[in-house]
């Protein structure tokens, strides 16, 4: 099948209110195309290099979303154009999107990456940490960058019960601070485990090889 059926019958599938997000990294511009010509607008890229020659590249009506482990000191190469962060883990990083966004005279959407897998490799905050990062003066002075929700990856595992519990403790703490810090965005789900992400109440999914194919590296 190819990649503009793909899309449609994926964008078919899902509920309206749920973002799809088409991970496009290692893809050559010609497949982010195919998807581009099918009506995807949304491309997340885990590098900021390979996301910013794509940006140079493609049209200027994509929405460019950072989905992977940032640098601080890369920030400044993609606070021109990118829409959204999904995964700020620390204050630090916080404070470099805002000082960049203020550099590019803009304001630059972010997501709170909450660690709910138990893998090691696995980046993300406690809720203590995010708690307190929120509650910080160090953010409310922040006027560069919107944190507008949460994201968080899950186990990989088979396991779907694991997957479906990790997902449930991160909807749980979003509907619990959501109303308090106007956040609208729980980023969960991948092409493994969209579906269950979205039945446990996730409203943004990050689909790359369902929708590309295998990664090319």
């Amino acid at each position: 099948m190819i990649i503009s059926e793909k899309i449609k019958i994926l964008k078919e599938q899902l509920p309206k209110h749920v973002t799809l997000v088409a991970v496009s990294k290692t893809k050559p511009v010609s497949s982010l195309m195919e998807a581009y010509d099918a009506g995807q607008r949304i491309f997340g890229e885990n590098k900021i290099q390979e996301m910013t020659e794509k940006w140079a590249e493609m049209p200027k009506d994509i929405a460019w979303h950072m989905i992977g482990h940032v640098q601080t000191n890369k920030v400044k190469y993609m606070a021109p154009f990118v829409n959204l962060v999904h995964a700020v883990d620390r204050l630090k990083l916080l404070k470099e999107i805002n000082k960049q966004a203020k550099a590019n005279d803009r304001v630059i959407d972010c997501l709170l990456q909450i660690k709910i897998a138990e893998e090691d490799s696995k980046f993300g905050m406690s809720e203590v940490d995010a708690n307190a990062l929120l509650a910080s003066e160090a953010y409310k002075n922040m006027t560069h960058i919107r944190v507008v929700g949460l994201m968080g990856m899950a186990t990989f595992t088979d396991n779907t019960k694991q997957i479906a519990s990790e997902f449930d403790t991160l909807k749980r703490y979003y509907d619990g601070i959501a109303g308090i810090h106007n956040l609208t965005t729980l980023s969960m789900g991948m092409s493994g485990d969209y579906e269950l992400a979205i039945a446990h109440g996730s409203n943004m999914i990050r689909v790359g090889s369902a929708i590309f194919g295998e990664r090319n590296y």
